[in-house]
């Protein structure tokens, strides 16, 4: 329930249209709901401008399937990241109309359809292996209710396959640029364009890469001014980051 929402319901009830014993029954779980094992923020969108996100990963099958079905009572959009197909199957039994993206591990229970500006965000891989991290960006803004042009494989190593694409880049609002390896198109990219980027470091990469560090740490050292930097792998972060930057006014 959003700010809009709480001035509707008290509107509501000044008018008759709603029962005081109806509203105190909506508001009473209002700022949260405690399951014991999980308490969902129901006050985060009114503080924040979007509702609460399910980390899925570490959760149990059951615990998953009941947050969602909570959260779902309400009329807020539902994402869950970094979900497996079976916490999706076990959503999509109580639920029809969850949705599942396979390559960014999300789901989703979609009851309204945030109106999207006109401005969009650029999301750049570096390579194929990237995408998954890059879909959970991709499909987070998407959800958030942005429009989004997908570049992939447009790494260092062939660099006219990024070059070709600058003109549709530089008409995005931002650009998230994502990268395993030694993690350098961040830095590039930052030398293109006008817009702020926001770099993801991804775990690709040989031996040396460790997991990500070496992008991570090339991604913050990097030259090119307006090159911000979320944690390795963290495609939901930076989704969510570029969307706050896209839907400012």
């Amino acid at each position: 329930m959003n700010v809009k929402e709480v001035e509707k319901l008290l509107k509501d009830v000044k008018t008759g249209e709603t029962s005081v014993e109806k509203a105190l029954d909506i508001l009473k779980n209002f700022p949260y709901t405690d399951l014991g094992f999980a308490r969902i923020d129901h006050h985060r969108e009114m503080r924040t401008g979007y509702p609460e996100i399910i980390y899925c990963a570490g959760k149990s099958i059951e615990q998953v399937k009941e947050i969602v079905r909570v959260m779902s009572e309400r009329e807020n959009n539902v994402i869950g990241t970094r979900a497996n197909q079976e916490m999706f199957d076990a959503v999509k039994s109580i639920i029809s109309e969850a949705v599942y993206y396979p390559m960014a591990r999300i789901i989703s229970v979609q009851k309204k359809k945030p109106k999207a500006p006109e401005s969009r965000i650029a999301i750049i891989t570096a390579g194929t292996s990237d995408m998954p991290v890059a879909e959970e960006a991709a499909v987070t803004a998407e959800l958030l209710g942005n429009n989004v042009l997908r570049i992939y494989d447009a790494g260092v190593a062939g660099i006219h396959r990024l070059v070709d694409k600058l003109p549709d880049i530089r008409s995005c609002r931002v650009v998230v640029v994502i990268a395993g390896m030694e993690g350098a198109l961040a830095s590039v990219v930052g030398g293109l364009v006008d817009k702020p980027v926001i770099a993801v470091p991804t775990s690709v990469g040989y031996g040396a890469s460790f997991g990500g560090i070496s992008a991570l740490l090339a991604m913050l050292t990097s030259c090119s001014t307006g090159v911000t930097v979320v944690n390795i792998d963290n495609g939901f972060g930076a989704g969510f980051s570029a969307s706050m930057i896209n839907r400012m006014e």
